[in-house]
């Protein structure tokens, strides 16, 4: 069974303040959809907390420098957020291996990138069964919003997806490698 089968407060932190807070969920103060919409602030500075998950455990104020990973972590994306089944995934723990965990991304995407370029959409139903059945992995790994058909993506589009995904990954690294 699903650890978060039940309901859990979510966890925020404050990267300015070095702290951390579990928030109520707010369906259960208001049945106001406004209310609902309202980000998570720091009780202390009053700036907007980041949304970390409910697998997140904040370390001790005092620990800057994990402090400081975690602002680097959340900057590109990576958070404690899971079903609660398996975890969050791999969280790496410094910033060596957070650059080569994006570098890796990267090669992933380039190898999604290298697939819709020399893909052929399909013309017949059976084309496209074959297509799939063959190409699924890649395929699968381009969102429902760039569907043609239940088994097929715009190529397009696809392209365009996998290329400023590349882009985001290459920026994110650029960054850290400047503050490193």
């Amino acid at each position: 069974m699903c650890r978060y089968a039940i309901t859990y407060k979510p966890h925020f932190a404050c990267f300015k303040c070095r702290k951390s807070f579990k928030r109520r969920l707010l369906k259960d103060i208001s049945d106001d959809d406004k209310q609902k919409s309202v980000p998570a602030k720091c009780p202390e500075c009053g700036e907007l907390m980041a949304d970390m998950g409910l697998d997140f455990k904040a370390p001790s104020k005092t620990n800057i420098k994990a402090w400081e990973h975690l602002t680097n972590l959340y900057s590109v994306g990576i958070t404690f957020h899971s079903c609660g089944c398996s975890g969050p995934g791999y969280i790496p723990r410094d910033m060596e291996s957070l650059i080569l965990y994006l570098n890796e991304t990267k090669k992933r995407y380039i190898s999604n990138l290298s697939f819709w370029i020399k893909y052929k959409e399909p013309i017949t139903k059976k084309e496209r069964d074959i297509q799939y059945q063959n190409n699924w992995k890649y395929i699968c790994k381009v969102p429902d919003t760039l569907t043609n058909t239940p088994k097929t993506r715009d190529k397009e589009k696809a392209i365009e997806y996998w290329t400023n995904k590349i882009k985001q990954v290459e920026q994110n690294i650029n960054e850290l490698k400047i503050k490193q």
